[in-house]
C-alpha cells in the first residue's frame, strides 16, 4: 500500500505538471508578460515583498484580480485585491497589507508588507477583459525551517486540530507538503508521521530502514488524507526568522527556576520554533540543554562534533520532556 501511495504520488505530480505544460504551451498571452520575470519570489517572514505581473499592452478597459490560490481543501480562492487603471480595492485578510506598486504604467505588480507563514503559496494576477480574461501565476516561497512537534503525552497523540494548535503556540504554522519537501533536499529525515496544513500526513526519509516504512527508496512516505478528528498523529510545523534573539542561560534549573532565570534577563523562556529559527538564521550553536517555554529540553548544534550528542549532521537536538523539577539543565531564553 504504501509503495502505490507513493507511485500516485510521483505520478500524479507527473501529470499535473505536464498538464500544465501543456496549457501554457497552448495558449500564448496577449496582454500579460509570461513568463512574469519571476516565477517564484523568496521571502522570510515579516519581509516586504513584490509579486511581479506586468502587462504587455494595456485594453482599452480591464480589470486586475490577485488572489491567492488555496488547497482544495483549505476552501476557495482569497480574493485580495481589484483594480483598474485609477484605483484598487482590497479585500479579505490579505488585503490590509497588500498594495500595487505602479512602478510605471504597465505594472501590475502586487506588493506584500510584513509576510507572514500563512502568506507562503500560489498567487494568480487575472486580466478580466470580457472574453479575453487571462492570467499568470506567482509561486510565493517563505524561507524558513520545518521541525517535527510531538506531544509530551507520546508518539501520534494529535489530532489536526491540536496539531495546529501545538504549531502555532510554538511560534509556528502547519507546514505544507513543499515544505516538507524543501526539508528533506536539506536532509530532513523523520521516522514518524506527521500532519500538515492541508490534512494530509507524511514523513521524509532519506535513510530507509524496516523500522521506518521498510527498504522502499528515499522520499516522502504518505498516509494520505486522514480523518481530522478521530486519526491522532504527530505534527511538522513551519516557522521563520523572528524579531527577536535567543540565547542560553547556564544552570542546572527546574522548569520554574529556568523561567526566573529568563525574567531576569527580561526575557522569557524560548518556544520551539525560536530556538529552531534561531539555530537556522543566526546560526545558533550551543552544546548545552536547556529547558523551554512547552517542558522540553533541546540544544542547537551547527557544528556537529562528537561530544555534543554524537550526530553528524547538524539539527536541534531533543532530550525530549523531563520532569520539570529535575535541576539539570539551563535554559533557552527569548527577547
Amino acid at each position: 500500500m504504501m509503495t502505490l501511495a507513493l507511485v500516485l504520488l510521483l505520478t500524479c505530480f507527473t501529470c499535473s505538471s505536464a498538464l500544465h505544460t501543456s496549457r501554457a504551451a497552448s495558449k500564448k498571452l496577449k496582454y500579460l508578460l509570461e513568463p512574469p520575470v519571476f516565477a517564484e519570489v523568496v521571502g522570510r517572514r515579516g519581509d516586504n515583498v513584490t509579486l511581479p505581473c506586468i502587462l504587455r499592452t494595456r485594453p482599452s478597459h480591464y480589470k486586475v484580480k490577485w488572489t491567492k490560490l488555496e488547497p482544495e481543501a483549505l476552501g476557495p480562492e482569497n480574493i485580495i485585491m481589484m483594480s483598474n487603471a485609477h484605483a484598487f480595492k482590497p479585500y479579505g485578510p490579505l488585503g490590509p497589507r497588500a498594495s500595487l506598486r505602479r512602478a510605471h504604467t504597465m505594472d501590475a505588480s502586487l506588493q506584500l508588507s510584513r509576510v507572514q507563514l500563512e502568506d507562503d503559496g500560489v498567487y494568480r494576477c487575472e486580466l478580466v477583459n470580457g472574453i479575453e480574461d487571462e492570467s499568470v501565476t506567482i509561486t510565493l516561497r517563505i524561507e524558513g525551517v520545518v521541525f517535527p512537534y510531538q506531544s509530551k503525552d507520546g508518539r501520534y497523540k494529535l489530532s489536526f486540530l491540536e496539531a495546529r494548535a501545538v504549531c502555532a503556540e510554538q511560534d509556528a504554522a502547519l507546514a505544507t507538503f513543499n515544505q516538507l519537501y524543501q526539508a528533506w533536499t536539506e536532509g530532513l529525515d523523520w521516522c514518524n508521521a506527521g500532519w500538515l496544513r492541508d490534512g494530509t500526513v507524511h514523513y521524509p526519509i532519506i535513510h530507509p530502514r524496516p523500522v521506518c516504512g521498510g527498504e522502499l527508496r528515499p522520499g516522502i512516505r504518505s498516509y494520505g488524507a486522514k480523518d481530522k478528528e478521530r486519526d491522532r498523529f504527530d505534527a511538522f510545523c513551519f516557522t521563520s526568522q523572528t524579531p527577536g534573539s535567543v540565547f542560553y542561560v547556564s544552570g542546572s534549573f527546574s522548569i520554574e527556576q529556568a523561567e526566573r532565570a529568563c525574567e531576569r534577563h527580561g526575557a522569557d523562556l524560548a518556544l520551539v520554533g525560536h530556538l529552531y529559527a534561531a539555530w537556522r538564521f543566526q546560526s545558533f550553536d550551543q552544546c548545552d540543554g536547556g529547558w523551554l517555554k512547552d517542558g522540553s529540553v533541546r540544544y542547537p548544534i551547527r557544528n556537529p562534533r562528537r561530544r555534543c550528542g554524537g550526530v553528524s549532521e547538524p539539527g536541534v537536538r531533543s532530550v525530549g520532556f523531563p520532569d520539570g523539577s529535575a535541576h539539570l539543565y539551563g535554559a533557552y531564553c527569548y527577547r
